[in-house]
């Protein structure tokens, strides 16, 4: 009841400052909720090879509060410290919250450093297409035994997928296996609304089957004139985010991590602002 009341004071207060300044549209877009929203750094992987920091304070100033890595030739950490690393992202006003990474690698190290920067999760971006249905169970047991390491130094892990999980294997759901067979109290799951799309599935009713599950969504549109699958945009493409961001907020999702990774008629940094400018329009 006092959250209630403070909050109704609070919105009273930013009324009537609206009505007495001439800022009345600024001020009510301040008093508006917006959730923060990141990166996945394979967005803009080619440019960071050459200009780390340069592109770095780039997704700061185009309003990037969140970063998402990728373990590439350069290591979690693009060459660095992991903690010079955090120190970069708090002097951009930042924050490192997960990375996907090799998780049949050093994993405890991994989390290790991961832990003592703060980050919320390491994530398994993929393991492909396989040939039976038993093979998901192992990657499910695997992803377990990830989640109690994650565990152990205070934060979590998570599966990301693609399309493939989608596809059923002798009437059995692939993703559905892993779902199942992990443990809700260690193991999260990162939803490719993109990928999901591509297999035809119904991103939000995939996340009310298994509710609480999924705590970060990869946003991705998808193109509408492709003649095989391929990223482009966000509002620019077939997906309705405008809709589908609320409805994924309303199931518990904590993270919004943009990504592209095909650029025709632009580069990528200037679709990562392009991006950004575009999910500032949306309110979820």
């Amino acid at each position: 009841m006092a959250h209630s009341r403070r909050n109704f004071l609070r919105q009273t207060v930013l009324a009537g400052a609206a009505l007495s300044f001439p800022f009345r549209n600024e001020l009510m877009a301040m008093s508006a909720s917006k959730k923060p929203f990141g990166i996945q750094l394979w967005t803009v992987k080619e440019a960071l090879y050459k200009d780390t920091v340069g592109v770095l304070t780039h997704l700061s100033k185009c309003g990037y509060k969140q970063i998402e890595g990728f373990e590439g030739t350069k290591g979690l950490f693009w060459g660095m410290k992991h903690t010079e690393f955090k120190k970069l992202m708090d002097d951009l006003g930042m924050s490192f919250v997960s990375a996907h990474c090799e998780i049949n690698i050093d994993f405890e190290r991994k989390a290790a450093q991961a832990a003592e920067i703060g980050m919320k999760y390491l994530i398994c971006p993929h393991v492909g297409a396989q040939k039976s249905i038993d093979q998901f169970k192992i990657f499910a047991d695997q992803f377990n035994a990830c989640g109690e390491i994650t565990k152990k130094n205070g934060f979590r892990f998570a599966y990301h997928n693609h399309d493939y999980s989608f596809k059923a294997m002798d009437g059995i759901v692939p993703q559905d296996v892993m779902m199942k067979n992990t443990n809700p109290a260690t193991v999260d799951f990162e939803m490719d609304m993109y990928w999901t799309a591509v297999a035809g599935v119904d991103s939000i009713a995939y996340m009310k089957k298994f509710p609480n599950r999924f705590k970060l969504v990869h946003v991705k549109d998808l193109a509408k004139t492709a003649t095989v699958e391929e990223s482009c945009i966000i509002g620019q493409g077939a997906i309705d985010y405008k809709n589908l961001l609320p409805a994924a907020a309303a199931q518990g999702i904590n993270y919004y991590i943009v990504e592209q990774e095909a650029y025709t008629g632009t580069n990528e940094l200037d679709c990562a602002k392009a991006n950004a400018a575009y999910l500032k329009t949306l309110k979820w």
